[in-house]
């Protein structure tokens, strides 16, 4: 439940679960790295995020207030709309009622940090322009990327936001994006078409968000330049997709095998192992990684970075 607190310039709001709540664990994956603007974590232990709401920007501020609390501070025009979502954000809508996983690590996992949940913001086209730059490339180079095309089309964060928090850009401003500041932010044609692509159709993407997830799935794959991939990394994030699994990951089916199985599995394999733990394969893989089980032995050199502004 929420006990809600409103005042004119901020909305305040503490959402009290029947059960455990890991914030920091819970949206760990909104954010795009140590420096996403609209994304961070502060000396307090408060978490701020921002996100444009149908009806304006808003920032928020998180704060685990007990292991089945957390208290929220919301500012800008967005606040009281981003108050209703705030249960879907926070895992409420999450379900493990029938989740009972047979191998060891991941039962002991979820014995263990049994407050993890799947966050669902609801913001559809937010979550696909960041997967869209983070395909096929280096995680630190999509990640720049969108921090300086955020913190250049972004509007300033409402609210009393830390330093440099910037608004996600709406969908119309990422279509007017110039090619070549696409590729001085080191985007290749082939992503920057694909997020051009997406924003001209963002309303009809949005309405994913209310459909059963295979009907969001197909929806998002008709999009040139979204493929399994990108429309399973939104679903994880924007609709609260327990079992979108990130098939096509340069990883995710060798660190799946080597830490269930001591051996690498393939895209094919990987599908078909997980089968059995339906609809929970991707609570699976994120048990994995905040237990510290995510394991791939290193047989060669880091993959490279390669910067697309030279080319």
């Amino acid at each position: 439940m929420t006990i809600p607190a409103a005042h004119s310039d901020v909305v305040e709001t503490t959402l009290v679960s029947a059960r455990p709540l890991a914030l920091a664990g819970t949206l760990a994956p909104l954010g795009r790295g140590p420096c996403d603007p609209c994304h961070r974590t502060t000396a307090d232990g408060a978490l701020w995020r921002t996100s444009l709401m149908p009806t304006g920007a808003v920032t928020y501020r998180l704060i685990q207030a007990g292991a089945t609390s957390v208290s929220c501070r919301a500012w800008g025009p967005g606040a009281a709309e981003f108050e209703t979502t705030l249960a879907g954000l926070l895992g409420e809508l999450d379900d493990t009622a029938d989740f009972a996983p047979e191998h060891p690590k991941v039962a002991e996992a979820h014995r263990r940090f049994p407050g993890l949940r799947i966050p669902r913001t609801g913001r559809v086209f937010e979550a696909l322009v960041p997967a869209i730059l983070e395909q096929r490339v280096h995680t630190v180079a999509a990640r720049a990327s969108w921090r300086r095309l955020v913190t250049h089309y972004g509007a300033p964060a409402p609210g009393p936001a830390p330093a440099g928090m910037r608004v996600p850009p709406p969908a119309e401003v990422w279509r007017r994006i110039p090619s070549w500041e696409f590729h001085r932010a080191g985007v290749d044609p082939r992503r920057s078409r694909a997020i051009v692509t997406a924003a001209a159709v963002a309303n009809r993407l949005e309405e994913t968000a209310a459909m059963p997830a295979p009907d969001a799935a197909a929806r998002l794959l008709v999009v040139p330049g979204i493929g399994e991939w990108t429309a399973a990394e939104v679903a994880q994030r924007a609709l609260g997709d327990a079992d979108a699994l990130s098939v096509g990951d340069f990883h995710l089916s060798a660190i799946v095998g080597w830490s269930l199985l001591g051996r690498p599995l393939d895209d094919a394999e990987m599908v078909e192992y997980l089968e059995s733990v339906r609809p929970h394969r991707h609570r699976v893989v994120r048990l994995l990684q905040v237990s510290g089980q995510a394991v791939k032995p290193k047989f060669g050199p880091r993959t490279p970075i390669t910067d697309h502004r030279g080319r």
